[in-house]
């Protein structure tokens, strides 16, 4: 008798089990097809969106907008913590700004790029450069069909501080300091512009002029004693911004450089990625990745410079 009652409750438990299951499953079933019917509404209303925003790139007129971050980093350590480390403070100053005409068959993009930052090791004498740069980029065009534009382009690269070579954390000399180096480009082209966050130039007769100080005088890619060089080559730039989601977007720069006149097959190449993401008005975190190929400056490979920070931000 006993071993009847204990197969029945063991029967009953085996089929409530299956039961809550079969419950459950179908729970989840219904859930996922809220959740697809839900994602297929926001896919669509992000698409009109989309095309909104099209429409208002479109519009004759100015459009103006940038932003201004300013990042913090700061890591200490005492004598007692056994996992090592060294103390660190570190500082960013990151301006990004557009600004964008539409006027008739003509369209004329701008941009301004600022990044500067310094950090400072525990026991090092002097805070050292992280970021340097400062760049604009400007490109004029005359509708040629659908999204093509005959164009011309401008491209300025230069630094705002001193550069140095260090030793074991010991400033031994300067290397670079503001205008110097200076990167000019310019030429005519075409132009394909989808929108604001979408474009790409290609210029088959690109002008490049570096300029250096007496004191760097065949550095960065000058011959010895010079400072000056010359190259005439193509170039191709291309943008394009993704809004990941609400509060992420992803800024994406791409350069291209092959000069005539010298080993044409090695392409100069800088690409820059830079990664926002808000928390509110005032407070975003940003990633900043750049790599860089200079056949002439440094044909072992690729510069690589890394930087992330929370801080405070300011749209306008």
């Amino acid at each position: 008798m006993k071993k009847i009652f204990l197969l029945a409750a063991l029967f009953i438990g085996v089929a409530s089990v299956n039961a809550q299951t079969e419950e459950n499953a179908q729970t989840k079933t219904e859930l996922a097809a809220q959740k697809a019917e839900k994602q297929a509404i926001a896919d669509a209303a992000q698409a009109e969106a989309n095309a909104l925003q099209a429409q208002i790139d479109a519009l004759p007129g100015w459009r103006k907008g940038g932003n201004v971050l300013l990042t913090f980093n700061q890591s200490a350590f005492n004598n007692e913590w056994t996992g090592g480390g060294i103390g660190n403070t570190a500082a960013n100053l990151l301006i990004n700004y557009d600004a964008n005409l539409v006027k008739g068959d003509y369209v004329w993009d701008n941009k301004l790029i600022v990044d500067y930052g310094v950090n400072k090791n525990k026991g090092a004498e002097d805070f050292t450069k992280s970021n340097d740069r400062i760049e604009f980029n400007s490109i004029g065009g005359k509708k040629a069909t659908g999204n093509w534009y005959y164009s011309a382009y401008f491209n300025f690269k230069t630094q705002m501080d001193k550069g140095y070579l260090y030793v074991d954390n010991v400033r031994v000399a300067a290397t670079s300091h503001f205008f110097s180096p200076a990167y000019f480009q310019a030429g005519p082209g075409m132009f394909w512009k989808k929108s604001d966050n979408l474009n790409v130039m290609i210029s088959p007769a690109a002008a490049k002029l570096i300029l250096v100080h007496d004191e760097f005088a065949g550095s960065f890619g000058t011959e010895a004693g010079d400072t000056s060089r010359f190259e005439l080559g193509a170039a191709v730039r291309g943008y394009y911004k993704l809004n990941i989601a609400k509060n992420i977007s992803m800024e994406n720069i791409l350069a291209l450089y092959s000069n005539y006149l010298e080993d044409p097959q090695n392409v100069d190449i800088d690409y820059t990625m830079n990664l926002s993401m808000s928390v509110n008005k005032y407070i975003s975190a940003n990633l900043v990745f750049q790599a860089i190929y200079d056949d002439n400056t440094n044909p072992n490979g690729f510069q690589i410079r890394e930087a992330f920070g929370v801080g405070f931000n300011y749209g306008f």
